[in-house]
């Protein structure tokens, strides 16, 4: 009975912290100065979302979270390469 609310109070406060991290980086891509600093923040906000993904389906026990956990890593990653590649030759498409 006790490992579970333990359990319970260690996921909301997970939870909390991934929604300000998310909050946090939101605020960085809107002010950030250069446009790597919007890339990082929008890498961030996605590393954040999928946790917090990850985090609401150890809570819940669906499965459903979990595979979109996965589908945010990879529309994430070539997000970032995307944009990586689009800063450092001005194109996406050769």
């Amino acid at each position: 009975m006790i490992p579970m609310l333990i359990l319970e109070y260690a996921l909301s406060y997970a939870q909390i912290a991934m929604v300000v991290a998310v909050g946090l980086s939101c605020w960085r891509m809107i002010r950030g100065p250069r446009a790597q600093d919007r890339v990082l923040a929008s890498e961030t906000i996605y590393v954040n979302a999928m946790l917090l993904f990850l985090l609401i389906g150890m809570g819940n026990g669906n499965v459903f979270f979990f595979e979109a956990a996965l589908v945010i890593a990879v529309l994430g990653f070539i997000t970032t390469v995307c944009a990586a590649k689009f800063l450092m030759r001005g194109e996406v498409v050769e």
